[in-house]
Parts: C-alpha cells; sequence; structure tokens
C-alpha cells in the first residue's frame, strides 16, 4: 500500500461537503484541466480526438459538478461524453469501452446527499495510483495557468450507456432470460444511481423483483435505506417473502445480501460462499482470495478448508485490488460490500456481485442461508469514534491501551485501529473468542480515543 501523501484525494477519490472547498466550481474546472493535461502526456501523440466518460449519482449537486468538471476538459480541447445517472462500475466500463482518456465519477457513494465526490478511472477502468492523484493535486494548486490544445471540446451524452451496461452485466453470467427464473428478490437501490440499471438486469434474467427506494429527489439519496441500513433490507424481504433481498449503496458499486429468512450476509459471507464455490468449478485462479485487514479470521478458516487461501491487503477497495494485481489474482473483496470480479469489471460492482451470487444460488440449489454456513465467523466487534483530528495514532496516549488489549488477547484474538480515508472517523476493530470480552475491549478503547481526539 502507497504511502504518498494527498491532500485532497482520500482512499476513493475527493469527497466532501458539496459547494465548499474544495467541492466547489472552481476548484473542480481545475481539477478538469489537470487531469486534462496529465492523462493527454500519457497518452502522447495520436490522431484520435480525446474524450472522457463522466456518470454521476442521483444528487442535486451533481449538475453542478459535473458542468465544472466538463468545463476543465472542454477547455483542453476534450470531448466530453455524459452517461447522466449511472452506477460507477458502468463508468469503468464504458471508459474502456470508448478508449477514453480517463473516466470520472460524480458520487459520494454512501455518505448523506449534501456531500458529494469526485473519482477517476484512468482508460484501462482501474482507478488511479497515488502518485497520478499526488500529480493531479500538485497541478490544481500551481499558479501556472493552464494551456488549452488550441481547441475547444464538446459535451453531448452518450448514447444507450444505461442499456449497454445492462447487456454487459447480463454477459457475466452467460445473457440467459431464464437464469434465475422462480427467484423473488427484494431490491432497496438507496434511491441512488442503480435506480434504473438493478432492476433491468434483475428482471431480464428471469427474477421476479420487488423494487423499493427507486425514486430519487436530489436529496433522499441513502436516506433511511440503502447499504448502510442493513435492517431495512431486512425488513423487505420479511414483508415480501422474497428469496432473497439484495441491497446498494448511492453509486452501486457496493451490494449487501440478505438470505430468505430476512438475514443480512456481510462481505465476509458472501466472499466465503463466492470464493468456495469458484476453488470447486476450477474459476478461482491460484486459488487465492484478497481481502482486507478487517476480515474476520473466520473468512480464511473457510478458504482454507477448501483448499485455497488469503492474501490480505490494505483497506480499502484499490489496495485489494494492487494486491489482485500484483499476484494475478481474480476475486477480491471487503467486508463493507465492495467485491471485485476481475473477469467480469475493473472496480467493485454491486450488480454483477449479485447476479454472480445468484447464479451459484441456483447452481447449488441451495438458499443463501445454506450456503452462508460455509464459514464460521469469529467474535468481531467494531466502534466508530468521530474525530476532530487524525494524529499518528501510535503517538497518543490511546496507543498504550490498544498495546494492553492486544497482550491480553494473545494469539487468540487481535485489535486493528485505523483512520477512515472518507469520514473524520476513527476505526476500531476487535477480534476474539469471548464476545463479552471483546465487546468492552472496544468500548474501553473507543473512550480512550474520544477524551483524546473525539469530536
Amino acid at each position: 500500500m502507497s504511502e504518498v501523501k494527498r491532500q485532497f484525494f482520500g482512499t476513493d477519490g475527493i469527497r466532501s461537503e458539496a459547494n465548499v472547498y474544495p467541492l466547489t466550481p472552481e476548484f473542480v474546472v481545475r481539477l478538469g484541466q489537470a487531469a486534462a493535461e496529465i492523462f493527454l502526456e500519457k497518452r502522447g501523440d495520436s490522431r484520435e480526438w480525446p474524450v472522457v466518460v463522466i456518470g454521476r449519482d442521483t444528487r442535486q449537486s451533481g449538475d453542478m459538478l459535473e458542468a465544472a468538471i466538463s468545463a476543465g476538459f472542454t477547455s483542453m480541447g476534450v470531448d466530453v461524453q455524459l452517461c447522466g445517472v449511472i452506477p460507477t462500475p458502468a463508468v469503468a466500463m464504458l471508459t474502456r469501452e470508448q478508449n477514453a482518456l480517463c473516466g470520472i465519477v460524480i458520487s459520494a457513494s454512501h455518505n448523506p446527499f449534501g456531500d458529494n465526490g469526485i473519482k477517476f478511472f484512468g482508460p484501462d477502468g482501474f482507478k488511479l495510483e497515488d502518485e497520478v492523484e499526488l500529480a493531479m493535486e500538485s497541478r490544481v494548486l500551481s499558479d501556472a495557468p493552464f494551456q488549452g490544445a488550441g481547441s475547444v471540446g464538446r459535451c453531448a451524452p452518450l448514447e444507450n450507456a444505461i442499456s449497454r451496461y445492462v447487456d454487459f452485466v447480463r454477459a457475466t453470467v452467460g445473457d440467459d432470460a431464464t437464469l434465475l427464473e422462480g427467484v423473488t428478490v427484494a431490491l432497496d437501490t438507496a434511491n441512488g444511481a442503480s435506480y434504473e440499471t438493478s432492476e433491468t438486469i434483475l428482471r431480464s434474467l428471469g427474477a421476479g423483483v420487488k423494487v423499493f427506494h427507486n425514486r430519487p429527489s436530489g436529496i433522499n439519496i441513502n436516506e433511511d435505506c440503502g447499504c448502510t441500513h442493513a435492517e431495512v433490507i431486512e425488513g423487505l424481504v420479511r414483508e415480501t417473502g422474497a428469496a432473497v433481498g439484495v441491497s446498494h449503496d448511492g453509486d452501486a458499486d457496493r451490494v449487501l445480501l440478505a438470505d430468505e429468512t430476512g438475514s443480512v450476509l456481510d462481505g465476509d459471507e458472501i466472499m466465503a460462499i463466492a470464493a468456495t464455490w469458484m476453488i470447486k468449478e476450477g474459476t478461482l485462479k491460484e486459488n487465492t482470495l484478497v481481502a482486507t485487514v478487517m476480515s474476520n479470521a473466520g473468512l480464511e478458516e473457510a478458504v482454507t478448508e477448501a483448499g485455497g487461501r488469503v492474501v490480505r491487503a490494505g483497506v480499502g477497495d484499490r489496495y485489494v485490488m494492487e494486491k489482485m494485481k500484483e499476484g494475478g489474482f481474480n476475486f477480491g473483496g471487503e467486508q463493507s460490500g465492495h467485491f471485485i470480479f476481475l473477469d467480469h469489471n475493473t472496480t467493485g460492482d454491486g450488480i454483477v456481485s449479485a447476479v454472480q451470487l445468484l447464479r451459484i444460488m441456483k447452481e447449488s440449489g441451495k438458499p443463501l442461508s445454506e450456503l452462508r454456513k460455509v464459514m464460521k465467523k469469529f467474535p468481531q466487534v467494531q466502534r466508530n469514534v468521530r474525530v476532530s483530528s487524525k494524529p499518528n495514532f501510535d503517538d497518543l496516549k490511546a496507543a498504550a491501551k490498544r498495546d494492553e488489549v492486544e497482550k491480553e488477547l494473545g494469539t487468540s484474538g487481535r485489535v486493528l485501529v485505523r483512520y477512515s480515508g472518507t469520514e473524520p472517523l476513527m476505526r476500531i476493530l476487535v477480534e476474539g473468542k469471548d464476545a463479552d470480552q471483546i465487546g468492552k475491549m472496544a468500548d474501553v478503547l473507543a473512550a480512550t480515543v474520544t477524551a483524546e481526539i473525539g469530536e
């Protein structure tokens, strides 16, 4: 994992309150100009007119930021192809298809509607290396004016963007219109970017779909719905009698699944089901799953027993991807619901992940409540503490308390303390054999952090 320090870019692009620095029109215009300059340099001489692909979620601030970054690119002689409201993974796919300089997503994912964000994909559909983001920041903050290419680009809608993504996802499971016949899905689209696409995809594969939270207003994205509200999809499954629940976040690069009893599976359970099935069918490269340091030890146990292994990466799907590319692996993910099926897409894709799990469910003939038994979870608790600053944790007094907890747990557990890359939070995870014990340990650690740097 890179140690480059970036000022504006976090683990998933730039994210903050919309229309507040740095997500102001002035800054975003310069960001577009800086990105254009960098990607034009990377491309070198080419006879093709340069284009970029831009997609966004349903936040009302998306129009403003889309216009600003488009102005930046067009002022540098780059054409802009607008996808409109579309999931993040669709932008990655369309960037590759269009042979674009880069792809841009305007979204703050699971954050409240008042926030927004900007993230980039390279021409290969992968997220950018830290060094490229750092170079972009340096040019934005420079006093030097940007020199356009002597021509001005144009903006236009990208025709059939949604239907092209729908066809792409269908093809990942063989484009069988009867694949999910007889399966009823309760779908929560979080009033976000997937409000059209996921329902269309599931129905086109034969599923019966009961869709909720698919009426975006510009301000209701993620409001009491979506991935961050697991209890909602659990209730919808019980209410509708669905065989499975599917819930997205605001930009649909994540997914949460609930079994037919209305019990949510966490990301580790989903990875355990997929990885062990892929080992069985011979499609998991090197029989290796890439997870993060947050993943439960039970995941490693399940994959090992199936004849595979788990490689751990830092937190953030970009770091999962780094490990996957380094080792030539084709499946990885996070507890939070980001899953990368690299044979199908170059980033986390919520609906691709969902249809892969539904395919496994159908082919196995078992409901999710049975499939999830492949993994036995170790007790694990998490605490999130809002912080006023993010100093080096090892310089805090709380570090001594962490060391005490680790010593008490010994080899039967572990402690992980880290700052969120997108929010003013410190995340504390304690894992061990005794649920009561680790809960008390996590509470003590959280109280210590709060007293020292709590907001």
